[in-house]
């Protein structure tokens, strides 16, 4: 407890009167409550988006109950709320009647299950009728106690679940299962994989399920969480008059929180796999959790914020010397947390992707800046810029407080069930932030940080790929390093930051030469003095935002085949040297505090931006623009070890399962097509940065053939001379520059490619894929969207449920619009390598079968209902109006007008006639890898 009162102390030091012990209120707009039997309900009325709700159940449970005859049952007993209840029998009957209203497996129905929770969601639920909410509050009372658990559904899910395993067993799950052991010895942690184990899943008695289901399933551990476009009251009263049905438990198994022992020598773990693709190297630094009691105070607040500021300053630290060419590590953040995955036990957790055979000088420089704070501490400006990004964040989401989404609400509530965490409303918090923020300084945080970092409760982690030829640190060598560097003499941080502007010359602002109006979609459209257009939407989703892209064409297209990869990772060169007189570094730091962002990316046919600002920071969002047009910056540290760790990747992935059937797949498709290649390491080595930087620039030289579109709270009388400053200055290059055709046929005829490949865990991986070339307009690429909703309901049914076959089939179609109407239909999944001769062939006669009879009629109601509630959703957002303004005046396509007619009067008879087309034309690629026995 130590450290509990070193944070405490300092909480005092802030001079906030009564921080420590005075409670945080409960958000006045949320109804929170207990019944006489236990059960915890939070419910809130939020009508954005409107006519919409999201119901949730939260359990206090998890793997770390099971027994040892249990383990994997947590997680078993999840997969069987959705297999039959009290009050929707049957494997199907809760699904079937969910998406019926549109409330899609997976999408909307979901849950997960975890060490110490586990959680079930019915989200975005068209709360159109009463009866729709009375229907979802009697899912969440089944699951609460009366989940069906009829023997013939248990061994049934007993497959799925292998699959689930078979699918997830890859190098990161090994990994962990060797890895938990050794740094959680002494606690229940180190063997309670929520997954479990297979020899348990396959053969448990079915009461064994059944016992840990009604001794840990109960009221008393049960969370309701109720968020959206409902009437409180109504709801409550309903909530006390379902669930009275539900016993208190009489002298309940205790509920216990397993603990995670202190160590007095460090902790080392070092495990290796030889499907790794990364090195990883992590130190933790163990201390004890805040009590909930005071995360329920200001106290928590403060000592949250306090967290934050370090986790942020030493990130940027960490970042900084990542972007130097002889750093040993690629990428590193921090943050103070859970002790990876345990609730009973927090971590000063540093994480570093290390470059190969560079672990050792990894681990020295976590050491050596953890040992550089304990030592110096931070710096008053390090943490000004910290307060001034965090107090940002505070504001961007007390700005649109009135128009935040369901689920924004209902993660806050399920840790405030779950953790403990107050949950007082964001008009508190963000006042009560701007009231002791100003109050912190440096000397405050690093009293705090200091006293977390030491060398006791010490772990270190290092996981990577295991070849020939690469050597690992022991663990003697590694502990021998962390001694040597605590022994060093370290000197104190220092930072050069210049204070200019970040445009330190203006342009000479352009004009707006002509503006029209658009009364189709409400916008207005100008004409910049260098060709350039400019839309702008003014919406009222959000009270603070505004989204910003930018599309031209060209793209990879325009550079030959020589330059291909150059050209792939060209969109790069902003976000990795930066730009102006700053490096992505310092640029971090320059806009602290401030909500402002501009990314360029460079694709196949096209190149462009996204970005985004609040409402004050507009400008400097179209400054960052300008620069990424103007003034990208080479920084050959930063892509030296950018290039070393897509090296090592590449090298690593050359005998990654995955990776290896992923090429196969490109390879069945495009055949050695040059410009459909995967980047390989004979690739990587041939790069050079002079040219990547001089692709960037070409690609970008022609502004005047731009399309921007701006969504949000825009105010045009602000914007405007903001746009004629920053967007009409750049020059116009060439005004109708195009992108330039190439072959990306897809291979004709039937091909089928099977072969073998050295894997650890056996599974077969199965890639098929219909090609075509089809008419593309709005009601073909509907068409074809709902196919491939259709065939995943299709796909759960046969081959996970009935057949048992597989996780879940990925299902993906589309319609190309360069090269126009290249249409694919593709379908893959992983299986048990002694049944793929049996699950295959369900793949193809399924699409077969839609093709001369149509969908059944179920399914295809389901879909529409579906993509109609989406689209109702959609439409009330600044992304999906970005996307559909951006695709109608540069591309010239209307996504929207029709979109809702199209899928009301599309007919079962339109997915027959599109899924003949597919078919008929006779394209089919089947790729299969087996494990080599």
């Amino acid at each position: 407890m130590r450290k509990i009162f070193i944070l405490l102390a300092f909480i005092a030091i802030t001079g906030i009167a009564n921080a420590q012990g005075q409670k945080l209120p409960i958000d006045p707009d949320v109804r929170y409550g207990k019944l006489e039997n236990g059960l915890t309900y939070y419910i809130r009325h939020n009508a954005y988006p409107e006519k919409r709700a999201d119901f949730y159940i939260a359990q206090k449970v998890g793997s770390m109950q099971e027994e040892d005859n249990q383990a994997g049952l947590a997680h078993f007993l999840e997969h069987m709320a959705f297999n039959g209840t009290k009050n929707y029998p049957g494997k199907k009957t809760m699904l079937n009647y969910l998406e019926s209203i549109g409330v899609k497996f997976g999408a909307n129905v979901n849950a997960y299950t975890s060490f110490d929770e586990t959680v079930y969601n019915l989200s975005n639920v068209p709360v159109i009728r009463e009866t729709i909410v009375d229907s979802c509050l009697l899912v969440l009372h089944d699951w609460s106690g009366f989940i069906a658990l009829k023997e013939e559904q248990i061994d049934e899910e007993r497959k799925v679940i292998k699959e689930e395993w078979r699918t997830r067993s890859g190098a990161q799950s090994r990994i962990w299962d060797k890895q938990l052991p050794v740094i959680y010895q002494g606690s229940k942690y180190a063997d309670r994989m929520p997954i479990g184990k297979m020899e348990i899943v396959e053969n448990f008695p079915y009461q064994v399920l059944r016992d840990y289901y009604h001794k840990w399933y109960r009221p008393d551990l049960q969370g309701i969480i109720i968020v959206g476009d409902i009437d409180v009251d109504a709801v409550e009263a309903k909530i006390k008059t379902l669930f009275t049905d539900i016993s208190k438990p009489i002298d309940p198994a205790e509920r216990i929180y397993f603990p995670v022992p202190d160590n007095e020598t460090p902790i080392v773990s070092i495990v290796t796999d030889p499907e790794a693709v990364r090195t990883q190297v992590t130190l933790y630094i163990k201390h004890d959790v805040i009590p909930a009691e005071v995360k329920e105070t200001q106290g928590g607040l403060v000592a949250s914020f306090v967290k934050s500021l370090a986790s942020n300053m030493l990130s940027d630290r960490l970042s900084e010397i990542s972007q130097k060419a002889d750093a040993p590590f690629a990428a590193s953040y921090a943050y103070d947390g859970g002790f990876f995955v345990s609730k009973t036990k927090d971590a000063w957790t540093t994480i570093a992707l290390s470059k190969e055979g560079k672990v050792d000088e990894t681990l020295a420089s976590l050491v050596r800046e953890n040992e550089r704070i304990r030592k110096f501490g931070f710096t008053e400006s390090e943490v000004e810029r910290a307060k001034a990004t965090i107090l940002k964040n505070y504001e961007n989401s007390y700005n649109n407080r009135n128009k935040q989404l369901n689920g924004t609400y209902v993660d806050e509530y399920v840790r405030s069930f779950s953790d403990g965490e107050g949950i007082p409303g964001i008009e508190y918090e963000y006042n009560f932030a701007k009231q002791f923020a100003p109050m912190i300084t440096a000397q405050m945080v690093n009293q705090v940080i200091q006293q977390l970092i030491n060398n006791k409760n010490i772990v270190i982690t290092v996981t990577g790929p295991e070849k020939e030829g690469l050597k690992y640190p022991t663990e003697a060598e590694l502990l021998g390093i962390f001694n040597k560097v605590e022994a060093e003499d370290i000197t104190a941080y220092a930072e050069t930051l210049s204070n200019e502007p970040l445009i330190t010359t203006m342009p000479k602002a352009g004009k707006v030469v002509k503006e029209t109006t658009d009364a189709k979609f409400g916008t207005t459209v100008w004409t910049l003095s260098n060709g350039m257009k400019v839309v702008l939407k003014k919406t009222d989703f959000k009270d603070d935002q505004i989204l910003m892209s930018a599309t031209a064409y060209g793209g990879t297209s325009i550079f030959s085949d020589v330059d291909m990869f150059n050209a792939s990772l060209a969109g790069m060169v902003p976000s990795l040297g930066g730009v102006g007189n700053f490096s992505a570094t310092d640029l971090r730091k320059v806009l602290a505090g401030k909500t402002a962002s501009a990314n360029a990316f460079i694709s196949r046919w096209t190149q462009g931006m996204n970005g985004s600002s609040s409402i004050k920071d507009a400008e400097t969002m179209l400054q960052l623009v300008y620069l990424n047009f103007t003034s990208p910056r080479k920084d050959e540290g930063a892509y030296t070890t950018r290039m070393d760790l897509i090296k090592n990747q590449l090298k690593n992935l050359s005998t990654e399962p995955s990776s290896i059937f992923n090429d196969s797949v490109t390879s069945s498709m495009y055949g050695n097509n040059p410009r459909m290649k995967n980047l390989k390491l004979e690739d990587a080595e041939k790069l050079n940065y002079d040219r990547i930087i001089e692709i960037y620039k070409e690609a970008f030289s022609n502004p005047g053939s731009f399309t921007f579109t701006f969504v949000g709270t825009i105010d045009e009388a602000t914007i405007k001379p903001l746009v004629e400053q920053y967007l009409a200055s750049l020059p116009s290059g060439n005004k109708n520059a195009n992108y330039k055709t190439y072959d990306t046929s897809i291979k004709k005829g039937k091909i089928q490619n099977i072969f073998d490949q050295e894997m650890k865990t056996p599974k077969t991986s199965v890639f098929d894929i219909y090609s075509a070339t089809l008419k593309r307009d709005l009601k073909t690429e509907i068409s074809l969207s709902a196919l491939k909703q259709i065939l995943d309901i299709v796909y759960v049914r046969t081959v996970r449920e009935e057949a048992g076959g597989t996780y879940g089939v990925g299902v993906g179609a589309s319609i190309s619009r360069i090269p126009d109407g290249q249409t694919i239909l593709r379908m893959s999944f992983d299986t048990d390598p002694e049944r793929v001769s049996t699950i295959s062939p369900i793949i193809d006669r399924e699409v077969k079968r839609i093709a001369e009879n149509g969908p059944e009629d179920t399914d295809f109601q389901k879909v529409k209902e579906y993509m109609l509630k989406k689209f109702q959703e959609d439409e009330k957002t600044n992304s999906y109006w970005n996307g559909i303004l951006s695709t109608y005046y540069f591309y010239n396509d209307d996504n929207h007008s029709t979109y809702q007619s199209i899928v009301s009067t599309l007919t079962k008879e339109d997915i027959k006639a599109v899924t003949k087309q597919l078919v008929s034309q006779n394209n089919f690629i089947e790729v299969i890898m087996n494990p080599k026995k």
